[in-house]
């Protein structure tokens, strides 16, 4: 009776601790979410919440320039490891933009564009997560990744 009773206890801490996270990962996303919608940027910026300090790598992408959603979601996590690389420990970006027009026998025209993006940089920024993506008014999709810089520490 007393394992069942320790086993129901435990269970019912780590329910409460999980909603607790949730909860708290919810608001700070809509906090991201409306200070991005009150005052729109892009690039790297430290977020303090009340127990943790982030940093957060923020950047808009037209969705119609990308074939499927997986190449978007791609795409949108280089370039947000790219802006937090190059915060912390400086690098080099080189973006080129291909236009690859071709004329059919009808006088019409396909358009292609290839997007290459390169980096030299001196470091590494690992697990850069992302927090949360949407659509702005004007179409583009918005994304925001996260990585906690320290924990503050209270007494």
């Amino acid at each position: 009776m007393r394992l069942l009773n320790f086993f129901t206890i435990c269970f019912f801490v780590v329910n409460v601790n999980a909603q607790s996270y949730n909860s708290d990962r919810v608001s700070f996303t809509n906090f991201m979410i409306r200070m991005y919608n009150d005052a729109p940027f892009e690039g790297v910026r430290a977020v303090n919440d009340y127990d943790n300090a982030f940093l957060i790598s923020v950047l808009a992408l037209d969705k119609d320039k990308y074939k499927t959603e997986a190449i978007l979601n791609r795409v949108a996590s280089v370039k947000a490891m790219a802006n937090a690389s190059r915060y912390f420990n400086g690098s080099n970006i080189t973006q080129d933009m291909i236009i690859h027009t071709t004329e059919k026998a009808d006088g019409t025209s396909d358009t292609e564009i290839i997007e290459n993006i390169r980096e030299n940089s001196v470091g590494y920024v690992k697990a850069l997560e992302q927090l949360t993506n949407f659509k702005r008014k004007d179409g583009l999709q918005v994304f925001i990744f996260i990585t906690p810089l320290s924990t503050i520490k209270t007494n």
